[in-house]
């Protein structure tokens, strides 16, 4: 597993007069905790990578130990997979009263050994289960548990809006250029609709106008019903003291479909560096800027690999992202030059699109109310592979700077010689 801090940081940048934070949900475990093909190695022993790691092509067998499920007390001594199989579609578990997120055990299943994917479902749940529990703590769990318990409580009270919005129809909620691109699947019918006025970020129109009133719609309505029942509500992240979760009053299955069918095809095309081809789980949520709401963002980074930023309204004056670079977690507070300096003025319904560790932050809403809609990619395969490399000059702005000083300091040398 991997876990992401649960608050910010706040270091000093090159430029005094300017910090740069870390962005991260609030105390979320669903969406903090993400799946990794195995633990981190610090975390195992040798005897318990043997146990995990590798391909055991064995059958399951038919009995097992007295008083117990036959097929589960077989696979406990099966090994994961150490590689995914790409060919295998998991099953569903979102019906399923789970101690972790339903989109970690789907994950999950890609890796178990041949011979456990076709076992009924429930075999399978309790099998991943016993893996997932040796590697969180209890601490976790039982914040994972909570947060369990408050969508539940939410979502049995809440009463939809617009109970359309709640699962993706293509046809309305796409503009029809968007849709066109992503049916036809290619890097070229992607750049005929987007621009890229500044490296890593990709700027199109996504949504037709009537999807964005309709989400806004629903917004205040859940707001109405947060203030009448004066119900505490978790915030979005530790930096926007406004906005919602979309995911935590019903709106997760339908984020996932979005990330899934709508983002993955273009963050595989463009961000493949960053995990783009694997992205596995969101995290979901509008922010509000304006009188009485947040004025501003300051300098930071998402956690995220790849993050969609859509304007859905309303009427609004400033509010402008500033990007400057893209940094690793070494490089992060280094200075910006030039060529990276990029700044955006949103437009309802025109989308954002750009590495979760492009930095940025947004300038003062001046006036009216600015409502935007954010999606946290993650890819928790990248997150794992991460941990092991010192290089990330393919995507850090930096790196790739002194990868290519270097460079010239050798070439420069073996001259002289």
């Amino acid at each position: 597993f991997t876990t992401s801090l649960n608050s910010h940081l706040v270091r000093p940048t090159q430029n005094p007069n300017l910090q740069l934070r870390f962005c991260f949900p609030p105390q979320n475990p669903n969406s903090l905790v993400r799946f990794s093909p195995w633990p981190p190695r610090s975390s195992i022993t040798p005897t318990q990578k043997m146990s995990l790691l590798g391909s055991d092509r064995r059958d399951v067998p038919s009995s097992g130990s007295a008083g117990g499920n036959g097929t589960v007390a077989a696979a406990a001594s099966l090994r994961l997979r150490l590689n995914p199989n790409k060919d295998h579609k998991p099953d569903g578990y979102e019906d399923m009263q789970l101690d972790f997120s339903p989109n970690i055990f789907s994950s999950l299943e890609k890796y178990l050994p041949p011979s456990m994917l076709n076992v009924p479902r429930d075999d399978k749940a309790k099998f991943m289960r016993e893996i997932l529990l040796k590697y969180l703590p209890l601490g976790e769990r039982n914040r994972a548990q909570k947060h369990r318990e408050y969508r539940q409580k939410i979502i049995a009270n809440y009463q939809p809006l617009h109970r359309e919005l709640y699962s993706v129809n293509p046809a309305t909620f796409f503009v029809p250029a968007f849709l066109r691109a992503i049916n036809d699947n290619t890097e070229q019918s992607f750049r005929n609709i987007m621009s890229e006025p500044s490296p890593g970020i990709f700027i199109f129109d996504i949504f037709q106008t009537h999807f964005c009133e309709l989400l806004l719609s629903e917004i205040e309505n859940f707001e109405k019903w947060v203030t009448e029942t004066k119900f505490r509500i978790m915030r979005p992240n530790t930096m926007n003291k406004f906005g919602a979760v979309l995911d935590d009053f019903g709106l997760e299955t339908m984020l996932d479909k979005l990330m899934e069918g709508f983002i993955r095809p273009l963050s595989r095309v463009f961000f493949a560096d960053v995990g783009g081809s694997t992205l596995d789980s969101h995290h979901g949520f509008v922010v509000e800027y304006g009188k009485d709401r947040d004025v501003d963002l300051g300098f930071h980074v998402d956690d995220s690999e790849v993050t969609l930023n859509v304007c859905l309204g309303k009427q609004f004056s400033g509010g402008e992202l500033f990007f400057r670079g893209i940094r690793c977690e070494k490089h992060v507070n280094t200075g910006s030059h030039p060529e990276e300096i990029f700044d955006y003025s949103h437009v309802p319904g025109r989308a954002v699109l750009h590495r979760g560790r492009h930095r940025h932050g947004a300038r003062a809403t001046t006036s009216g109310h600015r409502v935007n809609l954010l999606l946290w990619c993650r890819s928790s395969v990248f997150r794992e592979m991460k941990q092991y490399q010192k290089d990330f000059s393919s995507w850090c702005g930096e790196c790739n700077r002194q990868k290519k000083e270097r460079q010239r300091s050798t070439i420069a040398a073996t001259r002289l010689l």
